[in-house]
């Protein structure tokens, strides 16, 4: 099985965790690390923004990624989430075990 992580940007706490839940719950993600205040510069609409942000760490297998897209595209406030796939190229058993079993299988 192939596993990865993915990140996306959330505006607010709140935000974050009620993704995380969604993609635990419908077993999309084993887990979804949100590390709170990020600063975030970035272009949009032309203008160099500046923000606060949280991040989210969502692991999953690479099976179920275009499921987490859609699923985050459902449900986030930006009209432009950051999806961005990292391969996990390897990691105690255990962890992977815990992992596979998990989320939803395909």
């Amino acid at each position: 099985m192939d596993f990865a992580i993915i990140l996306t940007t959330a505006s607010a706490a709140e935000e974050g965790r009620s993704i995380a839940n969604t993609l635990v719950e419908k077993q999309l993600a084993a887990c979804v690390n949100i590390i709170p205040k990020i600063s975030s510069v970035y272009r949009w609409e032309g203008k160099i923004q500046s923000e606060t942000e949280v991040l989210l760490l969502i692991k999953t297998t690479k099976d179920l990624e275009a499921e987490v897209y859609r699923e985050v595209q459902a449900v986030h406030s930006y009209d432009t989430p950051e999806l961005i796939t990292l391969p996990i190229t390897n990691g105690s058993e255990t962890y992977l075990d815990w992992m596979t079993a998990a989320v939803r299988k395909q």
